[in-house]
């Protein structure tokens, strides 16, 4: 079972899309630069985010948020200013939504991401996605659920990836599967096959492990239920310092 997977698009565009922000020592827009880059996003085929857009992986960029457009004709974007991290850096707060056909159904997305801003003079060098994840569940009747997935955890420490259904189900059978995403999947913003196993109604829960070495897990769950399906992708930063586990 494969399903379209959008944490990876939010990723690459809002990585080349904040080189716009004005930095230190440069005059700002009247028109603060969260609400210039929501309205790029969108409105696509105006052109705006072209001209918001920098650098060798621009191209790309464009190329990834066509493709994620054709998908989700309808999906509507929301950007806002966030709260600094300690060491001052700025952060975007970024949402989206969106609904798509697949195989005679109908799905919708809900996105969220959490961005920080790398700057030295006046050149942005980078970015730092602090948290994302994305959940992509058929219309009709919507099971609600909880993800009680840590944004951070510490090299070679243990953790849970839970997926918790909010209500009772009864008799209900539920299905489902966690995997590890490759760098490769989240580029290809495809879901790859789950191996789906039989569930407790409370949902999905599991005991992981994460690596020794600072960096970034990135984790899909699907849940088969009566009423339809529920796929969730989240990331998971690896950190080696008790401090960076919150930013």
């Amino acid at each position: 079972m494969r399903h379209p997977l959008s944490v990876a698009l939010v990723s690459g565009l809002l990585a080349l899309a904040s080189l716009a922000k004005p930095l230190p020592g440069q005059a700002a827009t009247t028109t603060p630069f969260s609400s210039r880059l929501e309205q790029a996003l969108n409105t696509p085929g105006s052109g705006d985010l072209n001209r918001l857009l920098a650098g060798e992986q621009a191209a790309e960029i464009k190329s990834r948020y066509r493709s994620f457009s054709a998908r989700f004709p309808d999906a509507r974007w929301q950007v806002s200013a966030a709260k600094p991290l300690r060491d001052g850096r700025p952060t975007l707060e970024i949402a989206v939504t969106g609904n798509r056909e697949l195989g005679g159904l109908s799905y919708a997305l809900e996105a969220t991401q959490r961005l920080a801003l790398k700057s030295q003079g006046k050149q942005i060098t980078g970015e730092q996605i602090i948290s994302e994840q994305s959940v992509l569940r058929t219309v009709g009747k919507p099971l609600p659920i909880t993800l009680l997935i840590p944004d951070a955890v510490l090299t070679g420490s243990r953790y849970d990836v839970d997926v918790v259904v909010d209500q009772p189900l009864g008799d209900a059978m539920v299905a489902g599967g966690l995997i590890a995403l490759t760098p490769a999947t989240l580029q290809s913003q495809e879901m790859p096959p789950i191996q789906l196993s039989p569930l407790g109604g409370g949902g999905l829960f599991k005991s992981v492990q994460a690596p020794f070495q600072p960096g970034v897990q990135n984790w899909a769950a699907l849940l088969v239920h009566p009423d339809g399906v529920i796929a969730v992708t989240k990331r998971v930063r690896v950190v080696n310092d008790q401090a960076d586990l919150s930013l």
